[in-house]
């Protein structure tokens, strides 16, 4: 029985292992669609007892569901504390926690992090040992990055000092704090618009935070970048010159 269970639930090579995958992940959207309409007022004061019984009922499915890959997995803790283990507890555990804590239940949209296993219907395993390819060049340029965000916060907190001294309460620059929360939000470009300079100085500064933004969002990108171009090109030597050449070049060897 168990390793009936096991090629249903792990295994997408057998029809019934496929169907489960699908009717898994149906489930689950419809679950996630659910907690997102309950939490707009005029459908919750409608259909709020309907979507509220739909909800406990998919979150009884996915416990008896973790229940089973617990029961018939070679090595249940490992399973637990995998990826997929802890987004399938992640995705019951804020409907118990409901029972004392009202409100807690919106967590539950972390469900939608168990649409992945879409991959191992799709046979997309390729395009996950691509991300991790990925994910390797970020932790390579992962120093870089720090520095990066680092010299970024320090540029914050010293043109929101100066926006506090220059601008003042007036203008809404209450605080460092807040000022060094309005330098972080122009030097990105996001720009709330809750805060704005109204001397001719500030707005000088707030133009040249503007322009270095933009200047600053390539930087992290040419760190990974500049990683992926020299992890997928290889230096060989031509036989025939000596000169040394990046494979995947369009440049011929002598």
């Amino acid at each position: 029985m168990k390793q009936q269970l096991y090629r249903i639930i792990f295994e997408a090579d057998t029809p019934a292992g496929k169907w489960f995958d699908i009717a898994l992940i149906i489930s689950i959207i419809f679950g996630v669609m659910t907690v997102m309409l309950e939490s707009v007022q005029s459908i919750r004061l409608m259909y709020g007892p309907i979507l509220y019984s739909i909800e406990w009922f998919i979150t009884a499915l996915f416990t008896v569901e973790f229940i089973l890959r617990l029961y018939c997995s070679p090595n249940p803790l490992k399973y637990a504390t995998s990826f997929f283990g802890v987004v399938d507890i992640l995705s019951v555990c804020p409907s118990y926690i409901a029972l004392f804590l009202p409100g807690t239940h919106y967590f539950t949209v972390v469900r939608v992090l168990r649409v992945l296993r879409v991959f191992r219907i799709l046979k997309f395993v390729q395009y996950i040992e691509e991300s991790k390819g990925l994910i390797r060049r970020i932790k390579q340029s992962f120093r870089k990055i720090v520095l990066f965000i680092s010299a970024v916060l320090t540029i914050s907190i010293i043109l929101g000092s100066i926006m506090y001294v220059v601008e003042g309460e007036a203008s809404g620059f209450t605080s460092i704090p807040k000022s060094v929360y309005w330098a972080i939000v122009t030097l990105t470009t996001v720009g709330y618009g809750d805060i704005s300079p109204a001397t001719d100085l500030g707005q000088a500064i707030a133009t040249i935070i503007m322009i270095l933004g933009y200047s600053i969002i390539v930087v992290p990108t040419g760190f990974v970048g500049s990683s992926l171009l020299v992890k997928s090109h290889h230096s060989i030597t031509c036989p025939q010159c000596g000169k040394q050449i990046l494979t995947g070049s369009k440049e011929p060897p002598n």
